[in-house]
């Protein structure tokens, strides 16, 4: 069961290392369009867990509520390729009383590379009724600790694409 640990120094971001499989690409050898989300999706359900120590499903036991997509923003940059290690790396950008702002992104192996970057905008409801909540409690307090915030009433995707290469290029 979730716990918030007003201790604990909670990682504002998640990284994960994978390869891109055959079965995930298209004629051309590049990793399927559609397959992106699945990529990402599984690298921050998988760090999560290490990093946090929690589950969705405690959140969704506990406080009888979740998180369901409402938007996606993604922009294709470079293709990932058959057989080639990439690194997911995922983030809070930004949330409000009811609202999440997830961050992914998609490098080589080496991090010189950005390939894609995916915005996805998520809405907290109740398990029974469907219908919007406010985070409360500890969720509030979690997301307040991981969100790494990104200013958005003056950055959209395409600056924030230009700011993730400039950063890759000075490591």
């Amino acid at each position: 069961m979730f716990e918030y640990d007003t201790e604990r120094h909670y990682s504002k971001e998640t990284e994960s290392r994978v390869v891109v499989r055959f079965q995930d690409c298209d004629p051309l050898q590049h990793l399927n369009n559609a397959k992106y989300f699945d990529y990402f999706f599984n690298a921050r359900e998988d760090q999560v867990p290490k990093l946090y120590g929690v589950e969705m499903i405690d959140f969704i036991r506990k406080y009888k509520a979740a998180w369901v997509v409402y938007n996606h923003s993604i922009s294709y940059v470079r293709p990932a390729r058959v057989g080639e290690w990439v690194r997911i790396m995922s983030r809070v950008i930004w949330h409000d009383h009811q609202t999440v702002l997830i961050e992914y992104y998609m490098t080589d192996d080496r991090k010189e590379e950005l390939k894609t970057l995916l915005w996805t905008t998520m809405r907290y409801v109740e398990m029974e009724n469907g219908k919007s909540t406010p985070h409360k409690g500890a969720v509030l307090e979690f997301l307040k600790a991981v969100t790494d915030p990104v200013d958005l009433e003056n950055v959209g995707v395409k600056e924030r694409i230009k700011t993730l290469k400039s950063q890759l290029l000075k490591n």
